[in-house]
């Protein structure tokens, strides 16, 4: 697989149900033990392997389609090896973005802190 939109994210954007500026947006870092389906899930509650929560996302800026925020540091992160991670919107739960591409992917927790550290290439961390 590789990094991508949920669908049903797609047509969250498209109804004006998600607003990249104003929501609040989180990740949740995956173990191997979940299994993407990009046409079927909708919610959270579809991801199994959750090794750890972020807080919100700080400085959302769109740009011609193209979404980007502040890098993000997880604390204290111990426990199973990270092999993919999913952004989602934090007041409905609603899946937005699924990564298991990335710098350093997969890792192997120690107790310390792991940075998603955005690519700062032209799609950032995704375009619609």
């Amino acid at each position: 697989m590789a990094n991508a939109l949920y669908s049903s994210a797609r047509n969250s954007f498209l109804k004006g149900s998600i607003d990249w500026v104003n929501d609040s947006f989180k990740i949740i870092l995956l173990s191997s033990s979940y299994t993407v389906d990009l046409a079927n899930h909708i919610y959270t509650s579809s991801v199994g392997g959750t090794v750890a929560i972020s807080n919100a996302i700080t400085t959302l800026t769109p740009s011609s389609g193209i979404a980007d925020a502040s890098d993000i540091t997880f604390s204290g992160v111990a426990g199973t090896t990270v092999t993919q991670f999913v952004l989602f919107k934090d007041s409905t739960k609603e899946l937005i973005a699924y990564f298991d591409t990335g710098s350093n992917i997969p890792i192997i927790p120690n107790g310390g802190s792991i940075t998603i550290q955005w690519d700062d290439g032209a799609n950032k961390i995704f375009k619609l």
